[in-house]
């Protein structure tokens, strides 16, 4: 009857609004994350100089006491928080592109590992998502296995943004934090390197599948000193979230990129994604595409002290071999063309 009509009409127009709050939280959730990591470590800095030139300044120079207690807590393992992995926000923000991660092998918890994340994309969204939240369920799918997304150690000198990245299991990416990690801290570590960093990040494209790891072998060097295992990752999608003006090697803007990269650690992109009210419009919001990040399986690795180059080189060749295999296993599966390549530089 007209009851039930006008029931199933209110219905309905409840599931529109929830699909769309659902959303917008999804669009919130990305942004208040590409804006921490463009300008929050900045912006805090700013704020907190501020502060000190007001009548507020006693908060701020309590702080800075703090930072100058609590400096080195980065490098011996950090302080993460179930509470802040576990934020709703989070599966917002997985459910925007859709992320996903996939298990292929199972985690031993009484080994150290160090998972080769890559691309690096623009912002390694999927290494973020995966590793520094529990959106997509990283501690279910390996139990007793704690995750540790390496990244810049200059991020830990910004004040407030450091105890944000701490509190979802970020370190800085330098020796004397994996060191840490991988000998002070027990077993059932696993440290997550984006190996590719700035210089892959110059590169990434929609539709180009390409890694640089030629030539980075530090964390084959770093893996056989602590014997432990190292994990191949591939993120189909990662490259597909935005859009980037490539430079040609020799041009000014390629000159200007390496310098950065040279002397602060990251390189300066000119990328765009969608707008925040039309995805017909640029903006700094990815696009909703499909990130799934695939575990591959652990390479057994040998401790060695102090390994020969030999040594060095030969479990890297494996470990770029097992990449190229995972990629090739899992291509068709996410979208892309049996005729694929993975391209290594």
């Amino acid at each position: 009857g007209t009851g039930s009509n006008i029931l199933s009409a209110l219905q309905d127009l409840f599931w529109l609004s929830k699909s769309k709050v659902e959303k917008q939280l999804q669009i919130i959730s990305v942004l208040q994350w590409v804006l921490t990591f463009l300008i929050m470590g900045v912006a805090c800095t700013l704020i907190l100089m501020y502060i000190l030139c007001t009548d507020c300044w006693a908060i701020a120079a309590l702080y800075l006491a703090w930072l100058v207690f609590d400096w080195n807590t980065p490098k011996k393992g950090g302080r993460r928080s179930q509470w802040v992995r576990n934020w709703a926000i989070w599966r917002y923000f997985r459910d925007y592109f859709p992320i996903r991660l996939v298990k292929t092998h199972n985690l031993l918890t009484t080994r150290n590992y160090i998972f080769g994340y890559h691309p690096h994309g623009i912002m390694g969204l999927g290494a973020f998502c995966n590793f520094s939240t529990e959106a997509t369920g990283v501690s279910q799918k390996f139990p007793g296995i704690r995750p540790y997304l390496a990244t810049l150690a200059g991020n830990f000198r910004m004040p407030i943004l450091r105890d944000y990245l701490m509190s979802g299991g970020i370190c800085p990416v330098n020796r004397d934090s994996i060191d840490y990690i991988l000998s002070k801290n027990g077993s059932g570590n696993a440290i997550i390197i984006v190996v590719g960093g700035a210089a892959e990040s110059l590169n990434c494209t929609p539709g180009k599948n390409s890694v640089t790891l030629k030539n980075r072998k530090g964390f084959v060097k770093l893996a056989l000193r602590h014997g432990a295992d190292l994990v191949p990752v591939y993120s189909f999608g990662e490259n597909e979230v935005y859009k980037q003006v490539i430079f040609e090697e020799d041009s000014w803007g390629r000159w200007v990129q390496k310098k950065f990269q040279k002397h602060i650690g990251f390189a300066p992109c000119i990328f765009h994604g969608r707008g925040l009210f039309s995805s017909n419009t640029w903006g700094l919001l990815p696009y909703p595409k499909p990130i799934t990040t695939v575990v591959g399986e652990p390479i057994t690795i040998p401790k060695i002290d102090n390994p020969s180059q030999r040594e060095v080189d030969f479990y890297h060749s494996i470990y770029v071999d097992s990449l190229i295999k995972l990629f090739d296993k899992y291509k068709s599966k996410f979208g892309l063309p049996e005729t694929e390549v993975l391209e290594v530089n």
